[in-house]
């Protein structure tokens, strides 16, 4: 049997992480402590709360929720004197979909080209990003998007997360971004043991981001997987 603190069970909503934790305390309640199961937001924060100082940040970072990201957005448009035609709530859109697909602001500001609109958010989120790093903040986006640069910079710290988890699960896999495949990928490496479930029918967060691709290509991007359809709807 594989050792519990070698297993990482991911899901999307805190009530899924809370129901996979009762059942594997259900099953093994001396070893449930020992398995991370959590949304990919809790464990990437763990992560980051043991090795952030490698990105230069300090451990006791702040974790900015959905208002506090759209107030600062606000502030930085104000700051830079930013017109009405691209209000807070459409810039944070932005930014946090630049996130997502792992681009940093000055990646972002090199990919908006002739787009003046995405030349405008480009500057708010530079400015967003230095004020975030100068309260020793990160957004909610952040979270992902940092966790990968570290395991991207850091042999170290990427090592001892492949040593660490040798089993990694991912549930509802249809919904995962960019961001979030290239964390999945980091972690489970050439010879992790990695076991996706997911209904690409079933995708709920397009809108927000979600690459249906890294479902469908998923024997693609890992030679060798085993398919198992559930075709019974039990």
């Amino acid at each position: 049997p594989a050792p519990p603190w070698s297993i990482l069970a991911i899901t999307f909503t805190n009530k899924a992480a809370s129901e996979m934790k009762e059942r594997i305390r259900a099953m093994a309640p001396e070893s449930a402590d020992d398995i991370w199961a959590s949304t990919f937001h809790s464990m990437c924060a763990r992560i980051l709360r043991r090795d952030i100082e490698r990105l230069g940040y300090r451990r006791d970072f702040t974790i900015y929720v959905a208002d506090d990201s759209e107030r600062l957005v606000k502030s930085c448009a104000k700051e830079l004197n930013i017109d009405s035609n691209l209000p807070p709530q459409a810039l944070t859109r932005i930014i946090s979909r630049a996130k997502d697909n792992l681009l940093m602001p000055e990646e972002f500001a090199a990919a908006s080209g002739g787009d003046l609109r995405m030349r405008t958010a480009a500057r708010v989120y530079r400015l967003y990003q230095e004020k975030l790093r100068a309260a020793n903040a990160l957004d909610f986006d952040d979270l992902i998007l940092q966790t990968v640069r570290l395991l991207r910079s850091s042999a170290e710290t990427l090592d001892y997360y492949r040593r660490r988890f040798r089993y990694i699960l991912v549930d509802e896999y249809q919904d995962t971004n960019i961001a979030q495949y290239k964390l999945v990928s980091l972690l489970a490496g050439s010879e992790g043991r990695l076991c996706v479930v997911g209904d690409d029918d079933q995708s709920i967060y397009r809108f927000r981001g979600a690459t249906i691709e890294n479902i469908l290509r998923f024997e693609e991007q890992f030679p060798g997987a085993r398919v198992i359809r559930l075709e019974q709807n039990y």
